[in-house]
């Protein structure tokens, strides 16, 4: 059986980074490796945690070999959007022309770049830009009545 030894530091930055780190996944590491600081068997860190005897293995593990560093590494990088090489040039094309609906913008993407996205990512990418250019969300924007349209 190996024994594990936790400086202060290292308790400090457990105990506090177990709640306030950015990814999830770290966090449950870090439970893991405060629970073990407690003194607790793998079976009960397991059940307490929430993951499997393997994950708290893992998780062990990857303290022996790299200490809290290691631990905070996320291995895994997303893909490229596609669409961030545009990101101005739809700012500033959106601005202009603001789409009535996430398929009249996802018609205009795929017009104008010959990439396809689906609805979701295209919602996300136009709230993207609103943040961006600082304007308002959906709710707020000003929508017609009756009374405002034209009668014919």
């Amino acid at each position: 059986m190996r024994h594990f030894t936790f400086t202060a530091e290292d308790l400090d930055a457990i105990r506090h980074q177990r709640y306030h780190h950015p990814h999830p996944r770290v966090q449950q590491k870090l439970e893991v490796l405060w629970l073990k600081s407690q003194g607790l068997t793998h079976q009960d860190i397991a059940r307490l945690a929430d993951v499997s005897r393997r994950s708290v293995q893992r998780s062990l593990d990857e303290f022996l070999d790299g200490g809290l560093q290691r631990i905070r590494r996320l291995p895994w990088k997303g893909k490229v959007n596609e669409l961030a090489a545009h990101h101005a040039s739809w700012e500033d094309y959106f601005l202009e022309h603001p789409p009535r609906s996430a398929r009249e913008a996802q018609t205009a993407i795929e017009r104008q770049t010959g990439i396809r996205r689906g609805l979701t990512q295209v919602r996300a990418f136009l709230k993207k830009l609103s943040a961006c250019a600082g304007a308002r969300s959906a709710p707020s924007r000003l929508r017609p009545t009756r009374r405002s349209r034209p009668t014919s």
